[in-house]
């Protein structure tokens, strides 16, 4: 057994993440040990006291993760933890094997799952309600004659609290007078609401005397909400996953929940300056386990701190704080003004102050823009969504002119339908770049890669930074307004540098000119960004 980490907390308040194991079961994800592993690392650097990594013993998967991240990992926060049952009914702590097999995980922590509810002893276990407590008694004291911690889930503790709450809190006492360092009261349905978790929370710590803590589902939407309202009642522990991972629709979210007992309740719960790191480590969990992150997830993701309100940009240019409920720099994530047309003056100066453009306090330039904007948008551009495309326009309102690098004096993308079913596509590309006339020409998969194609053979030799441009995401819409394909059409587009990736907008009756558009926006903008001089 080793027991590596040495955070800086004390033990009176647990954060305990359990990603690995119950936020794996979200559908969707699958994770291998290596991703778990990188996972475990995260979660470590995050801070959190706990990681449970999974069950030992019940998969080859699982067994072979604790057996290489206590070879590979040197955790400097957490504490590593293996979650199994208690024993079965009639058998003997010491002889079961899934219970040896916790002991042989060499985790110094232990989670047990316990059955709570009198309903699911009967008919799950099988068994009577006093042998359920004395399986309860014999593995939790097993555990801890083997030197482990143990933490005990009472599972669907609330559903059995309401059927028959002195059976629920029998099984809170067998727990905590064996050697229970936590129980943890479980909303595994998901059904609760914060005043009824508050109401049962308060009611058992005060008839029992344990340690508790608690385990939310989501099912409701109020699993954070839940997670304080117990907070509140007198538990010191929380059991999280990263994001809000977990069977159907997930957990308590390990970062709203860290966030709101840092910053509104003022606990310490992660060592100094680990908070600022909330939305990397929110994102970084997100590409391990190949889940786009949600934009809209509170406090880390990237419209968390977004304004696009003309009233509340004038109230934001005089002091941010009026339409932010704390600063997001504090959980590393930032402010953004967005660009439509319910833009204001405010949102434009602060969105040219936010892209390093100094508009001077220039109101007429500042009007010219915002009515730029308003009437482009009128036509079907979204800038909230293309802040490249939106600094192009801005640039070329400041400069009087548009920014170029090129000018196109024309453009083609064929499709063939050829005899035996496939199709060519082909896109020919005639511009001027530093006074030379370039004709190039490409194949693709489709009409806009060859387009992408042919740019790309025609612009690179005189521009070789366009080398690590690549398109990433490519987006259509049909805007409302007319029928089929007579529709206006709206493209987006998203390109990367491999440092930073960046957003366009293109818009016309044809969805090839739309395409081009926005592809002119990621070319110019993707030299713009590689401070490459524009033509004179």
């Amino acid at each position: 057994m080793t027991e590596t980490a040495t955070s800086e907390l004390d033990d009176s308040f647990h954060v305990f993440d359990t990603t690995l194991r119950d936020g794996a079961q979200r559908e969707g994800i699958n994770l291998t040990v290596a991703d778990k592993l990188a996972i475990a690392r995260h979660l470590d650097d995050f801070g959190v006291g706990f990681i449970e990594g999974g069950w030992p013993g019940a998969n080859p998967r699982d067994t072979e993760f604790f057996a290489r991240a206590q070879a590979e990992i040197d955790f400097r926060n957490a504490r590593l933890v293996a979650f199994g049952a208690t024993r079965r009914a009639g058998a003997k702590a010491a002889e079961d094997p899934q219970v040896r097999a916790l002991v042989q995980s060499g985790a110094p922590v232990v989670t047990l799952v316990a059955k709570s509810h009198d309903r699911h002893v009967e008919l799950a276990l099988r068994t009577t309600l006093e042998e359920n407590l004395e399986m309860v008694r014999d593995t939790v004291s097993y555990l801890r004659s083997e030197g482990r911690r143990v933490f005990v889930d009472c599972e669907h503790f609330f559903d059995g609290y309401r059927a028959n709450p002195e059976y629920a809190k029998a099984v809170v006492r067998a727990a905590a007078e064996a050697g229970a360092d936590v129980v943890i009261l479980c909303d595994t349905n998901g059904g609760m609401l914060p005043a009824q978790i508050h109401a049962v929370v308060a009611t058992v710590l005060a008839d029992t005397g344990a340690r508790l803590g608690i385990h939310a589902q989501d099912d409701t939407g109020c699993a954070v909400a839940n997670t304080l309202a117990a907070v509140d009642a007198g538990a010191t522990h929380v059991q999280c996953t990263a994001n809000g991972y977990g069977e159907r629709v997930g957990n308590a979210n390990l970062f709203p929940v860290v966030a709101a007992l840092e910053l509104k309740y003022g606990k310490k719960v992660l060592p100094d300056g680990k908070l600022r790191e909330t939305t990397r480590i929110s994102h970084a969990i997100a590409e391990v386990v190949n889940l786009t992150p949600s934009t809209h997830q509170p406090y880390v993701g990237v419209s968390a701190f977004a304004h696009k309100a003309g009233l509340h940009a004038s109230a934001i240019k005089v002091d941010p704080d009026l339409y932010q409920h704390i600063d997001p720099e504090l959980v590393g994530n930032t402010m953004r003004m967005l660009v439509s047309d319910m833009a204001g003056r405010a949102s434009i100066e602060l969105k040219g102050k936010e892209l390093g453009i100094d508009l001077g306090g220039d109101r007429e330039l500042v009007g010219r823009v915002v009515e730029r904007v308003k009437e482009r948008e009128l036509k079907g551009y979204t800038y909230e969504a293309a802040d490249a495309s939106f600094e192009l326009l801005l640039r070329a309102e400041v400069e009087g002119r548009p920014l170029k690098y090129f000018d196109v004096e024309s453009w083609r993308a064929i499709v063939e339908d050829r005899p035996d079913g496939t199709h060519a596509n082909e896109a020919t590309v005639k511009l001027w770049a530093k006074s030379e006339r370039i004709v190039a020409t490409a194949e693709g998969n489709g009409p806009v890669n060859a387009l992408d194609r042919a740019l790309r053979v025609a612009l690179e030799k005189i521009y070789p930074q366009l080398a690590k441009l690549d398109l990433v995401d490519y987006k259509v819409r049909i805007l409302e307004g007319k029928h089929g394909t007579q529709s206006t059409t709206r493209v987006l587009i998203s390109t990367s540098d491999g440092t930073g990736e960046w957003s366009t907008v293109g818009v016309a009756e044809n969805v090839i000119a739309a395409s081009w558009q926005a592809l002119e926006d990621a070319y110019t903008y993707g030299l713009l960004r590689a401070g490459v001089e524009p033509a004179e």
